[in-house]
């Protein structure tokens, strides 16, 4: 079992930056990927960034050059630096990780954190 707790989300205005953090508990090795997805009121749940094994990581098209997802290993924890936030930023944030076995995985969702930009 693996628990997950996500702090940060708030409210911003357009143009600034906030930091999500998620703290990993349980049976989770630094090799599992782990990630952030949003959703939006009346949308669908997308990804927005994830961290890989071997410190490779992708992203949503309309976040590149905007976010950045970072990990420390030694605390179980990803981060997420959002930076030129913009109103269609708005969504609850959930923190993900993904666990596989022999012939399958499992997702983890943490409980969600909101965040709210302001134009």
């Amino acid at each position: 079992q693996v628990q997950l707790m996500e702090s940060g989300g708030g409210l911003v205005q357009a143009g600034g930056s906030l930091r999500l953090s998620c703290a990993a508990s349980g049976s989770i090795f630094s090799g599992d990927p782990m990630g952030w997805y949003r959703q939006a009121p009346g949308k669908q749940r997308e990804l927005v960034a994830r961290s890989f094994s071997g410190g490779s990581t992708n992203y949503a098209d309309s976040v590149k050059g905007r976010f950045t997802i970072s990990r420390d290993n030694a605390k179980n924890t990803v981060y997420l630096q959002m930076n030129s936030l913009k109103p269609e930023d708005t969504a609850v944030y959930y923190c993900n990780a993904r666990l596989y076995g022999p012939g399958n995985s499992k997702d983890y969702w943490g409980q969600g954190t909101q965040v709210t930009v302001s134009s």
